[in-house]
């Protein structure tokens, strides 16, 4: 059933993607940081409201007793950066090869986790018969990233591969702080924290943006800002799988969602469908695939 629910989380990643995408283009990079976040954090109020729980617990104690680390709380403010690369990178490439680069991002980020355990999660060790289907991951994002135009395609993929790590980094730290304080209290703070860095952000570096035009929301693109509620709902679902499932099993899940739906998106978007793009995401899901099948074998 986790597997399931990585699948469909991966999915949901590309709608909010692409939505979150068309609020930056509108309104600008960090004023559309802040609306995502807000819509984010009102979305998961009225749900712990619906829900009677108190948002806040007293001191640094969660539910079990136990003492949280600070650093669990950094979880928002990391997928602050994420939701910047992301939209930063949106629009110069397309989002298949967006997708594919944050994969590639995510899987390196999700071998050190499970390599080393870091922030207290299980540890899977790396087996070097992975390098195989690691080499064959590489190759098919190599064959879906070819929509290089200049300077500003290669910075937004380093955006993209920045991405991925940053949210192998948040989706750790938020599943971390909800086996502490509960699933949707830890969706709240991470809301929270992300709210605190991204209004500073727009004060200092997005005083030159166009403010924020409410005839978007009159019209029919008025869904383009439900990628905060689509936000709620994709921690939620990582909080739930990323301690149940390795780190790199459930990239391999997500980037069958996220390509999946990536290519419907670009069809959509640009009336194209690419199938460079989808040999890519075959090669790629065929090495996840491999090193899965030499983890089952190692195990036997």
């Amino acid at each position: 059933m986790y597997y399931l629910l990585a699948l469909l989380t991966g999915v949901l990643i590309t709608v909010m993607v692409a939505f979150n995408g068309n609020v930056t283009v509108r309104h600008g990079l960090y004023t559309a940081t802040v609306v995502i976040h807000l819509v984010g954090l009102l979305c998961v109020s009225l749900l712990l409201l619906v829900k009677r729980e108190k948002p806040f617990l007293r001191g640094v104690v969660g539910a079990d007793g136990r003492r949280i680390p600070v650093h669990m709380y950094l979880g928002g403010a990391v997928g602050v950066i994420t939701v910047l690369l992301t939209n930063f990178a949106f629009g110069d490439i397309s989002v298949s090869a967006l997708m594919a680069l944050g994969l590639f991002g995510q899987s390196l980020s999700s071998i050190a986790v499970d390599q080393f355990g870091l922030f207290g999660m299980a540890r899977h060790p790396f087996n070097r018969r992975k390098i195989i289907g690691l080499v064959l991951m590489l190759c098919g994002i190599g064959v879906m990233v070819t929509d290089f135009g200049g300077g500003a395609a290669i910075l937004a993929a380093v955006a993209a591969f920045g991405s991925g790590a940053s949210i192998v980094t948040s989706r750790v730290l938020n599943a971390r702080l909800a086996v502490f304080i509960g699933t949707r209290r830890g969706v709240f703070m991470t809301h929270i924290t992300g709210l605190a860095v991204a209004l500073p952000l727009l004060l200092v570096l997005g005083r030159s943006e166009v403010g924020f035009n409410l005839d978007y929301l009159f019209t029919p693109m008025f869904f383009i800002y439900l990628g905060g509620m689509l936000g709620v709902i994709v921690i939620t679902l990582d909080n739930v799988t990323a301690v149940r499932i390795p780190a790199f099993y459930l990239a391999l899940m997500l980037f069958v969602g996220q390509v999946g739906a990536g290519l419907t998106v670009d069809f959509v978007i640009d009336r194209v469908f690419s199938m460079t793009n989808l040999l890519g995401g075959c090669l790629v899901a065929l090495g996840l695939f491999a090193n899965v099948m030499v983890d089952k074998i190692s195990d036997k």
